[in-house]
């Protein structure tokens, strides 16, 4: 008996679910955006499903899926081009009291929440398979792949993230088998100029460093920038898409926080742990003229032994609901 559409949609549903966050992951490391990244998990399940009845199984489900997200990636990075940092534009900025250029016309990097790909949590997850799966979206990497022609691009992610047999990319990408080795080798030279090295960065939070962020939050809190900047390495960085200017070290990112940002006292911010991009992060609420305190910002901080060596601060407010953060926070306790 010929199953109905309804049937067919029911056993795609079920199958193909179990997916979704690992596609997402997928698609994010290929665009680096989250939002385009959900755009194309959906358009992957739409395609999907209308192709199901055809579907043969001569590769797993979870394959399959793969190849289809990864063509609708490729297809979408023709016409959106790469999302870069403002680290990927130029040198660091010597000015931190000059003007802020805002680039709102560049398609800049975004952030992942943890939350969205299963990173948050490691109940029932193979602790190894989630550090691979952390290390696989850090951010330094997500911006190092924007370096990457498109097909470069999908055969680093799918070679050495996901495992494919080069065999198996070359019949995705409907090339020959050396065609990708030597994208490969390509890809890996091009990152090794474009991204430093990130193998001091730590994976998980020793309790020292955790006071050690627990400090900085606690300063941006109390607005104490002297405080802020002695939490952070010598050769610090900080960017914040849409400006197009970074700042390194202790002294000018200070001098930033001082001069530009809206925040004059303390209570003026207040911060919640988040994570983002395997990393911890710090969603910014600042304190309105009527005395609520609504979303500003999403920090990402890169942490080494020494400390903090990287703050990505990002301004679209968007990303708070993917974070599942509040409107508004509650107001704070009388002391």
């Amino acid at each position: 008996m010929v199953q109905t559409t309804t049937e067919t949609m029911g056993d795609f549903q079920q199958l193909a679910h179990p997916y979704r966050r690992e596609l997402l992951a997928h698609c994010y490391r290929m665009l680096g955006s989250v939002h385009d990244a959900e755009d194309l998990v959906q358009e992957t399940y739409l395609r999907a499903w209308r192709a199901y009845d055809r579907f043969e199984g001569r590769s797993s489900l979870r394959t399959w899926l793969y190849r289809i997200a990864t063509t609708a990636c490729l297809t979408a990075i023709e016409s959106r081009g790469r999302r870069p940092m403002p680290t990927g534009l130029g040198g660091p900025s010597t000015e931190p009291t000059g003007d802020l250029l805002e680039r709102t016309e560049v398609p800049w990097l975004e952030p992942l929440p943890d939350v969205t790909v299963g990173a948050d949590s490691t109940d029932g997850v193979d602790p190894a398979t989630v550090v691979t799966s952390r290390e696989s979206v850090r951010l330094a990497l997500i911006a190092a792949l924007q370096h990457l022609p498109p097909r470069q691009r999908a055969v680093l992610v799918l070679r050495d993230v996901l495992r494919w047999k080069a065999a198996e990319v070359a019949d995705l990408l409907e090339t020959s088998t050396a065609a990708v080795n030597s994208m490969l080798q390509r890809a890996h030279a091009q990152l090794e100029r474009v991204s430093p090295s990130q193998d001091d960065a730590v994976e998980t939070l020793t309790p020292q460093l955790q006071e050690q962020l627990n400090r900085y939050a606690a300063a941006f809190e109390a607005y104490d920038v002297d405080a802020i900047v002695r939490e952070v390495t010598a050769d610090a960085v900080w960017e914040m898409p849409p400006y197009a200017a970074w700042f390194r070290g202790p002294a000018d990112i200070g001098t930033l926080i001082a001069t530009a940002c809206p925040a004059k006292a303390a209570g003026d911010l207040r911060l919640v742990p988040t994570t983002a991009n395997g990393q911890p992060a710090l969603a910014q609420y600042l304190r309105d003229a009527d005395g609520v305190h609504r979303p500003f910002a999403v920090q990402v901080v890169t942490m080494t032994p020494a400390g903090i060596s990287h703050i990505a601060q990002f301004f679209d407010v968007s990303l708070f609901p993917l974070f599942g953060l509040p409107d508004v926070l509650p107001a704070s306790p009388v002391r």
